[in-house]
């Protein structure tokens, strides 16, 4: 059904440097997290109303830091209340890096945590083939549904392990955002290494709709400063245009009229000029989708 293992393989030396400076210069998590405080509180409560216990279930849960915060919010907003936390993430290091993160967080210690350290498609055929029964208060999928090789069994499968009130949170690159035009753009050319596919909220909403199900969703908007990439002896510009493109050296990969296409869409349509610096569009779409 579905595949993480090239998010695993890709969270090594150049590609994490990039992905590091990214988060960094983007705030992507900041604005995240202001949307997890936000919205979520009032939700965490409708999902809690007479319920003991919580489950949570985060998917391609990364280091953790989002989890952490989830977790937190929710269990400032229903004091008392048991919650268990399944994490679901293919990298070992990464899960390392979440407990590290559990054990020098002292509200997160109080927790039950259970941890999966394998793909989508492998917890779905353990989860069969145990007849699992278990069933989760809230499912979060961020930022991870670009490695899943069937979108729409993913979702499905996923939606269907919610409890009563329970609800499936997806956050994913707005379709009106920067990195659809770029990567749909030049999808032939940059679904080469990582990716075989690009999608966006969008296709996600597409899927969701053939689905059946209903969602609402929120505009998580956001910019980056990408000036700096196109000065080409700017090495932190070369290593975000790295990142943003999932190329190794960009100056020096694809063909001449591919890069000088990819730098002028960079430029004139996946952007705004603001005070002379290029703002790259990085917006996000937050859905919540009803069980």
């Amino acid at each position: 059904m579905a595949s993480m293992d090239s998010l695993q393989a890709g969270y090594e030396g150049h590609y994490v440097d990039g992905f590091q400076l990214y988060l960094q210069r983007s705030q992507e998590h900041k604005v995240i997290r202001e949307f997890i405080d936000r919205i979520l509180p009032d939700e965490f409560a409708r999902i809690a109303e007479g319920k003991k216990s919580l489950n949570v279930l985060g998917v391609g849960s990364g280091g953790g830091e989002l989890d952490a915060h989830i977790l937190s919010v929710l269990q400032t907003k229903v004091p008392g209340t048991s919650i268990n936390a399944d994490v679901l993430e293919p990298s070992h290091e990464l899960n390392e890096n979440f407990k590290a993160l559990v054990a020098k967080t002292p509200n997160l210690q109080k927790l039950s945590f259970n941890w999966h350290s394998m793909t989508c498609a492998e917890y779905e055929t353990m989860f069969k083939n145990k007849k699992e029964t278990k069933r989760f208060d809230l499912v979060h999928m961020i930022q991870m549904l670009f490695y899943v090789t069937d979108l729409k069994a993913t979702v499905k499968f996923f939606h269907s392990l919610l409890r009563e009130k329970g609800k499936l949170l997806i956050i994913h690159e707005a379709a009106s955002s920067g990195w659809n035009t770029l990567w749909k753009t030049y999808k032939e050319e940059l679904c080469k290494r990582s990716l075989s596919d690009y999608l966006s909220a969008g296709d996600i909403k597409d899927r969701l709709q053939e689905l059946g199900l209903k969602y609402e969703e929120h505009a998580l908007h956001n910019t980056l400063d990408i000036t700096m990439c196109f000065d080409k002896a700017d090495e932190m510009g070369e290593k975000l245009l790295d990142f943003m493109t999932d190329q190794v050296h960009f100056h020096q990969s694809l063909n001449a009229d591919v890069r000088a296409g990819i730098v002028d869409l960079l430029q004139n349509k996946c952007s705004t000029k603001k005070d002379g610096r290029i703002m790259f569009d990085c917006s996000l779409t937050a859905l919540l989708v009803y069980p």
